[in-house]
């Protein structure tokens, strides 16, 4: 069993030499998403034989009468390839990546053993970097795929308003993403936020794609990530890991603080208590169950986490013990035919047990008596087939088909959810001082949801066709998914939500538009019933590309992606649906000296990206909403209803219902939302060791796409066209468009029930264009191991400007891909342009190890990005929107439903009305957030008295610098007040503190 710590590294020659062995100016060989591809000369007309070390599977071609070979779909591994005089070259397949084999050049074989010599690609147009799982255990990285992706230069960590860990690549959002495993993709087509997750320890390699990647590739703006998992081999092989992360060995987290309006403050996050301990154990055994024909490799990973987390007045541990795995058999039929079998279980169930505090006990860091108890789960099953046939030398087909459930967590009904959702915010204190009242199960949850699974079901196959035709390498295929969300409906416990509040001084004594008594007592009454439903997402591909070698040094690559996407509504109604989108990519890779020591490359793409089904739920699902304010009286009971009951209602109410028609959804002439993309790279191999790269990239979104929920352009339209019995009601309420584009629906006109399709222009709405724009100047430096150690180094200078981050407002921390509150109205547009929440101007990465003898390694990962831009949020301004009358128009009232999520700002001053007085701002114009620095490091011992056992202690964050990663952006207090929130500008959030992970590897 090889050590995956591995300290060996000889060589024969220089690294030169390696360099020009591995390397030669030949045509580019495509290479699918699960495998990599082995090209090279020899003689003409005879014959290669290329043997996987590892499971012995063997293939013999014919080299063509130019002196060229050519083989694509080639499982990773180590290969042996041997020509017709016996000679032997030992190569390294990546994923994704072609590995030149030349016979007859007179070079001296050498032999690499536990080191990748980096070479310069000149088979390849793509910008994608491979990380091996010996790699990665060497680097002081956190267990997860996102962190590898990090490493690339580009790659930001984005979201933190979202607690999430996802990376952000060249400006697009965290929502935008694409993510594989052994070839299918496990993308969350729901929210885009979320990924299929595997043991770890059961990863083999992973390709991260950060832009110009080919047409087999779409449906996403940002990055790839693209894994394969292990696979067994004729070596019978057993090992284990254990990782252990203890609370002791965790720094505190800070707490974060709030300001009141008298100056004084108290904790609004209790971080600086929480505990969390965690041990994960995997275990694993691979080997031949028919030798060098049918292989199997098994992971298990075990886990005991606990989590203690403290608030206020209560408190929650959660507590896991599920253990995941994965088993994968291959099996070699023939030398032509293979054929894989991936399954993946992690389904993770969660122990939860919630704790109120005494009385009076505040921030006290310890569990009090117990609330409620229940156990729930998330997570599900993977099953991934693959084919692949050699039908041919030159003609290679390979066909996928899999499957994936997911299941979201979900509170099981609790006692108390016949209580009402109830909130003392009384006496001024906002929402920030709530006080949970009442008998529902607070803070667990504020819902009651039908006990059905919320879950998706994504089934997906896909057929490629590799044909190698001379100089030219032509693949092309064809993939089809569809995607099933299944959301319970919901509704407030107790079918009703109060929130009990006063006209106080801090809200100008003005409650729901109304100025009232100081100390009158109200409360804001809300009813929401959500229906039950499934909503389907289908889209399809088909991709056909070349790749010519024009000449011995100069490659051209074409191709081109027909995409349709379809959603459907809670009926099995299509409300969406875009049909011959058509993405070409061109590109090319200059061998400049014919001997891979110097590249230039560029490529020129269109990329499009589907419609998320979390945009079927929220735009097409049945639903009823109502609002409205009354007076009280004397507080509430003890179930959280009004003593006395409801008093008279005051100001005006909201009326929201909801019910799925397609022909009124969606604007019937939408554009799916595309990115253009221009790449040029230059790379040169400057010394034996050393290899620099430098990039520049521009990406530009075109036919942006969101939802729009204002009905006033509608109303007014009407009016000038002399349908006066028009009533907006009828309309959805929202719809998806593409803003600053003329929107076509289908309309009743004239409130007798029949639609009509009407196109309104885009100068009644007042909507901007989406506009999203990313340059980004990448460089970068690799020193291949030699003289003991190794490293990767970059800078990225970069901007990313317009008005809407994407398919997520992280300024709001707001995840509804597609259907963000950016272009709900024209209101919310207005200063929208400037530096978006993704833009870190300056980005420096640096990672690397250094072996200190035999035994002792030890590695670093550094990173340090300037800060995201800063704005002022306030509530939208509603001037303009009086009619003729002096009333209020349709829209006037759904504002209220908005928190303080635009750039209008109060500026402490109250026009003749009382109502504060706004001043409209530009994103981005509030300064900048302070720099981000982290530096992890660790060190490997592989005992010489132990062969096979590696122990290993990691720190993340060694210097425990805490810096805030997200703040207060509302400037605003309340509506229509006055009064500066004191928390504008304060930290909401902060690097996560420093903590130590021991690892031991044990394998035999």
């Amino acid at each position: 069993m090889r050590n995956i710590y591995s300290k060996t590294f000889k060589r024969s020659l220089t690294a030169a030499a390696v360099a020009m062995t591995l390397t030669a100016a030949m045509p580019a060989m495509a290479a699918s998403n699960t495998a990599g591809s082995i090209y090279g000369k020899a003689t003409a007309n005879s014959e290669i034989t290329y043997k996987n070390v590892n499971t012995g599977s063997t293939r013999t071609i014919q080299v063509s009468s130019d002196g060229r070979f050519k083989v694509g779909s080639v499982p990773a591994g180590t290969y042996l390839v041997t020509n017709a005089a016996g000679e032997t070259r030992e190569v390294r397949v990546l994923l994704g990546t072609g590995s030149v084999v030349n016979f007859g050049d007179n070079t001296e074989v050498i032999e690499v053993s536990g080191s990748r010599i980096n070479n310069i690609d000149t088979s390849s147009v793509e910008s994608s970097t491979v990380f091996s799982m010996d790699e990665v255990a060497k680097l002081p990285l956190p267990r997860n795929s996102v962190a590898v992706a990090l490493l690339t230069p580009g790659a930001i960590q984005g979201g933190a308003n979202f607690g999430r860990n996802l990376p952000s690549f060249g400006g697009a959002s965290i929502g935008e993403n694409g993510y594989y495993i052994d070839g299918m993709d496990v993308t969350n087509l729901r929210s885009l936020l979320q990924f299929a997750n595997l043991p770890q320890d059961a990863i083999a390699q992973t390709q991260v794609k950060s832009g110009g990647y080919g047409v087999e590739y779409g449906r996403a703006l940002g990055g790839i990530v693209n894994i394969v998992t292990r696979s067994g081999s004729n070596d019978w092989e057993f090992g284990g890991s254990a990782y252990y992360t203890p609370d002791s060995f965790r720094a505190s987290a800070k707490n974060t603080i709030s300001n009141k309006i008298d100056g004084t403050s108290e904790i609004s996050a209790y971080n600086s208590e929480d505990e969390t301990d965690n041990l994960e154990f995997n275990m694993y055994a691979s080997g031949p169950i028919i030798e060098d024909k049918l292989f199997f490799f098994v992971n298990v990973e075990g886990q005991q986490y606990e989590r203690n987390n403290y608030s206020r007045n209560n408190s929650n541990r959660s507590k896991v013990d599920t253990p995941n795995y994965l088993a994968k058999l291959d099996w070699y039929i023939n030398e032509d035919h293979l054929l894989r079998f991936t399954h993946i279980n992690n389904e993770t169930e969660y122990d939860r047990t919630n704790y109120n505090n005494a009385a009076g006990d505040e921030w006290v860091g310890k569990h009090g008596e117990v609330g409620s108890e229940y156990t729930y789960g998330e997570g599900g099953d993977i099953n991934v087939l693959t084919y692949t046939g050699y039908i041919t030398d030159d003609l290679t087909l390979n066909m996928m088909y899999g499957e994936l459930e997911h299941k979201y967590l979900k509170v099981p009904n609790l006692p108390g959810d016949d209580c009402a959702y109830a909130w003392d915010t009384t006496n001024g204190v906002g929402w920030g001082g709530r006080t949970a009242i009442g008998c529902w199960n607070a803070p667990v949850q504020t819902s009651v949801t039908d006990q059905i699974d919320d879950t998706d079901v994504r089934t997906s196959y896909k057929i490629d066709v590799d044909w190698v035709l001379g100089d030219h390498t032509v693949r092309f295929g064809y993939n089809s998914e569809t995607y099933d969300s299944t959301a319970p409906g919901t509704k407030y416990s107790g079918d009703i939500y109060y929130r009990y509040q006063t006209a106080h001084v801090n809200n100008g004594c003005r409650m729901n538009g109304v100025t009232l008594p100081c100390g009158t007592e109200v409360v804001r009454v809300r009813k929401n019933n959500i229906k039950t439903a499934t909503f389907t997402v289908e889209n399809t591909a088909w991709y056909v590309e070349d790749t010519w070698q024009l000449t011995d040094d100069f490659l051209v690559y074409g191709g081109v992606r027909g995409e349709t996407f379809k959603n459907n509504d809670g009926n099995g109604d299509t409300f969406l649906e875009s049909d011959n989108l058509i993405a070409p990519r061109i590109g090319f890779a200059w061998d400049i000296d014919g001997d891979s020591s110097r590249k230039l490359s560029a490529t020129l793409g269109r990329y499009y990206i589907p419609v998320a089904s979390n945009t079927n739920i929220r735009a097409t699902r049945e639903e009823a909403f109502y609002e409205d304010y009354h007076y009280v009286s004397g507080g509430w009971n003890a179930d959280g209803s009004p003593i006395g009951g409801l008093g008279e209602k005051f100001g005006s109410g909201v009326v929201d219902v909801q019910t799925p028609n397609p022909e009124v959804i969606a604007d019937h002439n939408l554009e799916p939302m595309y990115q253009d993309e221009f790449i040029i790279s230059y790379q040169e191999q400057v010394s034996d060791d050393w290899t620099m790269t430098g990039k520049f990239m521009g990406r530009t979104v075109g036919n942006g796409m969101d939802d729009f929920c204002a009905n006033d352009g509608f109303v007014n339209w009407a009016a000038d066209n002399g349908y006066d019995n028009f009533d907006p009601h009828s309309l959805a309420g929202c719809v998806i468009v593409n803003p600053g584009s003329d929107i076509t629906l289908s309309m009743d006109l004239e409130n007798d029930g029949n639609l009509v399709k009407t196109t309104t222009p885009a100068s009644y709405h007042g909507l901007p264009e989406y506009k999203r724009h990313y340059l980004g100047l990448e460089l970068k430096a690799e020193k291949a191991l030699s003289d003991n150690w190794k490293g990767s180094f970059s800078y990225v200078l970069s901007r990313t400007f317009g008005n809407v981050e994407g398919y997520v407002n992280s300024s709001l921390a707001q995840e509804d891909a597609g259907a963000t509150q950016d272009f709900d109205h024209a209101n919310f547009m207005d200063g929208a342009y400037g530096d978006l929440p993704t833009d870190r101007t300056h980005q420096f990465k640096a990672y690397g190890l250094y072996e200190i003898n035999d035994e002792f390694t030890v590695s670093v990962n550094f990173s340090a990005v300037s800060g995201i831009p800063l704005s002022c949020q306030g509530y939208v301004s509603t001037d303009g929107m009086l009619v003729g009358d002096g009333s209020t128009s349709y829209d006037y009232g759904n504002f209220k439903r908005y928190g303080a999520s635009s750039f209008y700002c109060a500026n402490g001053q109250l026009d003749g009305d009382d109502n504060a007085v706004k001043e409209l701002t530009q994103r981005g114009d509030q300064g900048r957030s302070n720099w981000l620095f982290n530096t992890d490091l660790g060190l490997i011992y592989s005992p010489e008295w132990s062969d096979g056992l590696t122990l290993k202690a990691t720190v993340r964050n060694v210097f425990n610098t805490q810096r805030p990663d997200s703040y207060n952006q509302q400037k605003d207090y309340a509506v229509n007040s006055p009064v500066i929130n004191p928390n504008y500008g304060n930290a909401t959030g902060y690097q996560p503190p420093r903590y130590v992970q021991l690892i031991a590897h044990y394998t035999f």
